[in-house]
């Protein structure tokens, strides 16, 4: 059962984080995606996933900064539910759009372990998907990944830290400030 928090205790989170990256750091970083991302697939006729619910604020940005034509779609599969710790991959929703012979980019808020994002790239693979490629906004620093499972577009790189802002949550806050923080002592 995921730990109920409030909002006047998130903004305390909020208040007490340290910051990592600022918003002019946090665009710079998404520029620099979206010149890799579109020299890849601006004749491929993509088709972008977001993973809801983090995946939306990288979606987004990625998404304005890519003016070729291209279609999007979203997944929800998600180990957290609301928890800092994860579980089994639950799928809430799958795409709309037929994968068969589409490019794709799963665009997702930050590669930590890979579980999730494992399960998820399996699932586009079975689905007949031409090429599967990977844009995460954030990756962090540690050993636990799981094998095989790597993003192929990154923005940052965070310490082994509990991180919020730009899509990433705290306890389902926070996903709305337009920069990266850790929480402080985590």
């Amino acid at each position: 059962m995921a730990e109920s928090v409030t909002a006047e205790q998130a903004w305390r989170v909020y208040l007490d984080s340290d910051l990592l990256f600022d918003s002019d750091q946090v665009q710079a970083a998404l520029d620099r995606m979206a010149t890799e991302i579109r020299q890849h697939f601006e004749l491929l006729d993509p088709l972008l996933l977001c993973v809801m619910n983090g995946g939306l604020f990288t979606m987004s940005e990625l998404a304005r900064r890519l003016p070729f034509p291209l279609q999007m779609d979203y997944l929800q599969a998600t180990r957290y539910r609301g928890r800092t710790t994860g579980s089994e991959v639950a799928w809430l929703a799958r795409p709309q759009h037929s994968l068969a012979g589409r490019h794709v980019l799963v665009v997702d808020d930050i590669l930590d372990e890979g579980h999730t994002l494992a399960a998820i790239l399996q699932y586009c693979r079975e689905a007949g998907a031409a090429s599967v490629r990977t844009a995460v906004l954030v990756r962090k620093r540690h050993q636990r990944l799981v094998e095989g499972v790597e993003a192929d577009y990154i923005g940052l790189e965070v310490p082994d830290r509990y991180v919020f802002g730009c899509g990433m949550d705290y306890h389902d806050y926070l996903r709305n400030i337009p920069a990266i923080h850790a929480v402080h002592g985590m």
